[in-house]
């Protein structure tokens, strides 16, 4: 039978969060499908009912240290909401080592919202059906979605009480976790879904590969990815590089989920060092090196910083060279010196994280970064350019990790193709030595 988790803050959040149950339910009986459901309390204080599996009292005698009941009623509400995330994060996190769960969901206002989505970011594998219906659907969910594949419905009314439209939206969003938690059961019986080909159930040996990407480098990932699929046996995964794409990349990496990557794309560097809305993290590039697999990184849009509609460019940048993607995002020329910081940012990181350094080059492409830094576009300045390739170049001499400076643009075929062939180069050196035992297993 499908197992769903159900997290609900019950002193405040009870008879929505039975509905929801009493919903989840109503759809197993109706398509003839047992159904189990644990049912988490994760509120401040402790509620009674015996539709709850795990009670608030459970969660703080597991996974709190004694005393903590009775300071936690004292504590602010946001303090509250960090104490019991935690606890519910090593909650379900326990559940997913010992117990099949085919899919979790709860409801809440922002602070339920910010518990459990942190809970699902934190301990829920990505490809689990995850879903909220929350208030702050419908407003800036950067946040609460992060790098995860996390479902967001919208309450329109607020969760405080119930009413027909608000039992309208909870019976949709019950719906919509029976059918998702029913089909990940059936794809993980049938050895086809993501989460279960990690674990031994059938699967092909396809060598998975993540790409980075942007639009302006669109032609360059394009033409990678046909001719991986087309020449090599391998799945790509490419990844939009936005800020969440990279640490979704990242996340993978980290979870073994990939097997080598083409990081093309990494301008998601330059909003970090300029202020951008599409930044990475401080993180970026150190899981794919620590775990000494094939990388090859370029620096793929790296002339842009990415900032919403023009009239939201911070003032400092007003006079700088800017360039209108659409309405919605803006781009701003990188300088020779914020260029300068990238490849910094990119040398320190190859420095003190490259775990196997003939697993990692540098391939840099003279001829422009993006389809719009090329001679005679909007974005041509190969000072900056030069400033950046300058810096990898002189940091890594000597360093064991090759560095191919290519005289052609990004987007140029012969350049796609001859960083897709080397990167299986690595690939096949990689499984060379794993084989021998004088590698790592990624």
């Amino acid at each position: 039978m499908p197992h769903i988790i159900l997290l609900g803050t019950l002193d405040t959040k009870l008879a929505e969060t039975l509905y929801l149950y009493n919903q989840l339910q109503q759809n197993a009986t109706r398509f003839s499908t047992p159904l189990q459901i644990t049912l988490i309390d994760c509120g401040r204080q402790s509620i009674h009912d015996d539709a709850i599996t795990i009670s608030h009292t459970d969660l703080l005698a597991k996974y709190a240290e004694p005393g903590d009941g009775t300071r936690l009623l004292t504590l602010p509400r946001g303090e509250v909401i960090e104490f019991m995330t935690r606890c519910a994060s090593m909650c379900v996190a326990e559940f997913l080592r010992t117990t099949e769960i085919h899919g979790i969901i709860g409801a809440g206002g922002s602070g339920g919202t910010s518990l459990i989505s942190t809970v699902m970011q934190s301990s829920v594998p990505i490809g689990l059906p995850k879903l909220i219906v929350s208030t702050v659907a419908s407003g800036d969910t950067g946040p609460v979605v992060g790098e995860c594949d996390i479902t967001l419905m919208y309450s329109v009314a607020d969760i405080a009480g119930m009413n027909r439209l608000l039992r309208e939206v909870l019976g949709n969003a019950a719906g919509a976790m029976f059918g998702m938690a029913s089909a990940y059961q059936h794809r993980l019986r049938e050895g086809q879904s993501w989460i279960g080909t990690q674990n031994g159930r059938p699967e092909d040996r396809r060598t998975r590969v993540g790409i980075t990407m942007f639009g302006v480098t669109t032609p360059c990932v394009d033409r990678v990815r046909h001719h991986l699929e087309d020449n090599y046996p391998v799945e790509v995964y490419v990844f939009h590089a936005t800020g969440s794409g990279g640490k979704a990349m990242e996340r993978l990496l980290e979870e073994g989920r990939l097997d080598a990557v083409l990081d093309i794309t990494t301008t998601e560097i330059c909003d970090l060092v300029a202020g951008g809305v599409m930044s990475c993290d401080n993180s970026r590039l150190e899981t794919a090196l620590r775990r000494g697999i094939p990388n090859i990184i370029s620096v793929g849009a790296t002339d842009m910083v990415n900032f919403g509609p023009i009239d939201t460019v911070p003032r400092q940048y007003r006079d700088r060279n800017l360039h209108v993607h659409n309405p919605n995002v803006t781009l701003m020329r990188t300088s020779p010196a914020e260029c300068r910081k990238v490849g910094e940012f990119i040398l320190d990181k190859l420095e003190r994280f490259a775990e196997d350094r003939s697993m990692v080059e540098v391939w840099l492409p003279s001829g422009g970064v993006s389809s719009i830094a090329t001679a005679g576009s909007v974005f041509a300045d190969f000072d900056a350019d030069a400033a950046l390739a300058d810096v990898l170049q002189s940091g890594l001499k000597d360093s064991g990790i090759r560095v191919v400076s290519d005289e052609r643009d990004i987007n140029d075929e012969r350049f796609a193709l001859g960083i897709a062939d080397r990167l299986m180069a690595l690939v096949a050196k990689h499984s060379e030595l794993v084989r021998r035992g004088g590698g790592q297993e990624g």
